[in-house]
């Protein structure tokens, strides 16, 4: 048995003199590295806050447009990002723009680590652009002064760009996701799909297990306080403020465990503590217009996801964006849980079959543990859900309207899969339908309590008047700005970081003294008892913090449900009707027009139309689109007009799948039954079932349950079974052994992928998508 075995068994008590030494020398060391780490942090605050505060990107960069040099100045700017040698932007591919988010800290964070969204854009080829903004704004600068600076930015962009046809992707992650929205919804034309990562839109959503923050403004009144602390700063709200209550949020992690992490290892924490510390502290400001438009539209109000937001003199409706809209949400984010993030859906449509009729696109992605920092900077996250994100554009853009559920599974493990070419990677990936009932089944508590802020918005609305009208004259009467300057440089997070610098007396013998440390460095082993004592006393002291957050949390649900709840102020300031029963009320009516309409015109069309709508009724039965179908559709579209030579060489088959699925989203069981009407002989059904079984990667025979359409049809439009798969086979086949035409032919068994031809169709499909490596043993 080793000794450190018997250490382990003996437990501290038994523990020999040497190893208490041992860990005393340790500690000690590790303490002189901790201060001399905080000092570090102390430098780079001092020489960041000296710089401006610019973006903390880590690639090369250049100022396209300065936001001081519009019409309506602000602190916005739009950079260029220079790709790092070896990633060579394709001149062809559309801009991919990320928009960094402006909630209290500086920017940067969407780019300061190459494995990230800006990293995987550029490894696959897109030109990058990057807004960010510097630490103090305009004087009059306003929200909408900053949504009019973005629609210029992307304007700029598409000049650059006119070789692209395609309008910028859109990347938005936190508090730039909800703000991109809203310009998508004013201008949409200038919008590529937009990608909202982390990104609150319904703020009244979530659950007191999930978020209890959202119950934080309840204890408060609402949105007066925030305009009472930008008038005290002279018309700037410190973002050191909003920066505190995310610490709140998780006071565990921000007083104890991240510096334990950091004492705990030193030797190798200190490069990973010092970049993020040097993010986290750059504190930014806003006017006082901006902060009280966010807390009062957004934060108490709600009206973004309501439908009720003013921006000028235009209402603000997010059935308006047009492009698909990509959600990145996680369950291990407790400050935009999914509910946050996806809520809006159903009180902006009401039901998904109206989000189909509308045609529009809409596709969420789940993550089960990622926090919201981790969400877009996470490093397995961008190798993983933002890499296929980005290589599946072209997909995402070809889906017909409707909602969806992204799902990425490994290849590793599974057995090789058909047309597996079509999407290079180490993941497969498919579009699973979804319904409002699937997006409401993600609230645990449903969404019962979000009377409680209806209520709480008429109390806020009516305190603030109040302020305004009342206190607000006399306090910015009184309040400077260079008052509400030195208030803010007094406050903790500053001073912690400006007190612990080498401007600190001390700072020349902690040096010293860790200097010595690092050159005698004798770390104690980590079945040492005394380590062992370590690391259960610090796991308590974060447990207890953990255990006094919960119980402030829920003392502040408590106080939200007494106050604002039927028996508080819910008794005479009544929830207004909830926005779903609203927005589902209007969808019925639409959806009612919208069939009429359909049904009017529902035997137009021809070979074409019909293909369309198998294709969608086939993959309804199935559940889900896949990628690799999608992809396989592309190729091919070509090979359609071969075997009906009705078809044009310019059909357009992604417009025409996305409107048919716009009839088939009101009136599927009548598009079907005009089949008979679209295909009014046997050859030309026979060719469009053999089209349609193509695309849908499946053989129409009875051993395939996922063919259960194709058989459908096959019997009621009274075709040759074995002519259809014929055909089907001759299809797929043409694809892998290209130079023969089709009609020369012979049946043959099932096609398969792989050899010279299969790299061929993946080298077709998937471009300009990225190509990352491949696992090991897969076809290259």
């Amino acid at each position: 048995m080793t000794s450190s075995r018997k250490a382990k068994q003996r437990g501290p008590d038994s523990a020999s003199s040497d190893e208490l030494q041992a860990y005393w020398a340790d500690a000690l060391q590790r303490t002189c590295l901790f201060w001399d780490t905080l000092l570090d942090r102390g430098n780079n605050y001092v020489e960041h806050l000296g710089q401006g505060m610019p973006a903390l990107l880590k690639f090369g960069h250049e100022v396209v447009l300065d936001g001081r040099t519009l019409s309506e100045p602000c602190n916005y700017s739009l950079l260029r990002l220079v790709p790092p040698a070896g990633m060579p932007t394709d001149a062809t591919a559309r801009p991919v723009v990320v928009v960094d988010p402006r909630a209290g800290h500086g920017p940067g964070i969407g780019g300061f680590k190459f494995d990230s969204e800006v990293g995987m854009a550029m490894r696959a080829g897109h030109p990058v652009y990057f807004v960010t903004f510097r630490q103090e704004p305009e004087d009059g600068q306003t929200l909408v002064t900053v949504m009019h600076a973005e629609a210029r930015f992307l304007e700029e962009i598409i000049r650059l760009h006119p070789q692209c046809k395609a309008r910028p992707v859109v990347i938005g992650n936190c508090q730039a996701g909800w703000a991109m929205m809203v310009v998508d919804a004013l201008r949409p034309e200038l919008f590529g799909p937009l990608m909202m990562v982390g990104a609150p839109v319904s703020f009244w959503a979530g659950s007191s297990k999930l978020n209890p923050m959202r119950y934080a403004g309840a204890p408060l009144g609402g949105s007066w306080l925030a305009s009472l602390i930008s008038d005290l700063g002279g018309d700037r709200f410190d973002g050191v403020q909003l920066v505190e209550n995310f610490e709140r949020l998780n006071p565990a992690h921000a007083w104890w465990n991240k510096y334990y992490k950091l004492w705990s290892n030193i030797d190798t924490e200190s490069p990973r503590f010092l970049e993020f510390e040097r993010w986290w502290g750059g504190f930014c400001r806003m006017t006082g217009s901006e902060i009280e438009t966010i807390v009062e539209n957004l934060f108490v109000g709600n009206r973004l996801a309501r439908g009720t937001m003013q921006a000028g003199e235009r209402t603000i409706d997010l059935r308006a964006i047009t492009a698909p809209i990509v959600v990145f949400a996680s369950w291990g984010d407790n400050i935009t849980p999914p509910p946050q993030a996806l809520n809006w859906i159903i009180d902006t449509w009401g039901d998904e079959r109206a989000i189909a009729a509308a045609g529009r696109t809409i596709v969420y992605v789940l993550h089960e543990s990622v926090g919201h920092l981790g969400i877009f900077v996470g490093g397995e996250i961008a190798l993983k859900e933002h890499d296929q994100l980005v290589a599946s554009l072209d997909v995402i853009e070809s889906l017909p309207p409707g909602l969806y559920e992204m799902k990425l599974e490994a290849k590793q493990g599974l057995e090789d899969q058909r047309w597996e070419e079509l999407e290079p990677g180490d993941y497969t990936v498919h579009y699973e339908y979804r319904t409002m009932d699937d997006i409401r089944a993600l609230n645990p508590e449903g969404r019962e309590e979000e009377a409680l802020f209806s209520t709480l918005a008429q109390v806020s609305e009516q305190n603030a008047d109040f302020y305004k009208a009342w206190v607000r004259p006399w306090v910015r009467l009184l309040a400077q700005r260079p008052l509400g300057d030195a208030l803010g440089d007094l406050n903790p997070m500053r001073l912690q970081r400006k007190l612990l610098c080498d401007a600190l007396p001390l700072a020349a013998s902690i040096r010293a003294q860790a200097a010595q440390a690092r050159e005698h460095r004798t770390p104690a082993d980590q079945d040492n008892p005394w380590r062992q004592i370590e690391r259960n006393t610090a796991g308590q002291i974060g447990a207890m913090l953990d255990t006094w957050r919960d119980q402030r949390d829920a003392w502040s649900v408590a106080f939200a449900r007494y106050c604002y709840g039927p028996e508080g102020a819910g008794a005479w300031l009544k929830p207004a009707v909830p926005d779903a029963d609203v927005a589902q009320a209007r969808a019925q009516g639409q959806l009612k027009q919208s069939r009429e309409a359909v049904l009017a015109r529902i035997g137009e069309g021809g070979f074409a139309e019909a293909v369309c709508r198998i294709v969608l009724a086939g993959m309804a039965s199935i559940g889900a689109f896949e990628r690799r179908s999608l992809r396989l559709a592309k190729l091919l579209a070509p090979l359609a007009g071969e075997i009906h030579g009705e078809l044009g060489s310019q059909t357009n088959w992604i417009r025409l799948l996305k409107q048919q699925a716009t009839v088939t989203a009101v009136a599927p069981v009548e598009a079907l039954n005009a089949l008979d009407h679209l295909l009014p002989d046997t050859e030309t059904r026979e060719r469009a079932l053999a089209v349609s079984a193509a695309v849908m990667m499946i053989e129409p025979t009875l051993a395939n349950p996922r063919s259960e359409i194709i058989e459908f049809l096959i019997d009621t439009l009274g075709v040759d079974p074995q002519r259809v798969i014929g055909l089907a086979r001759r299809l797929t086949d043409t694809l892998e052994k290209p130079g023969k035409p089709l009609a020369q032919r012979e049946g043959g068994g099932a096609a398969r992928t792989g050899g010279k031809a299969g790299r061929n169709i993946a080298a077709k499909a998937a471009a300009p998508a990225a190509r990352p490596k491949r696992r090991a043993g897969a076809p290259a």
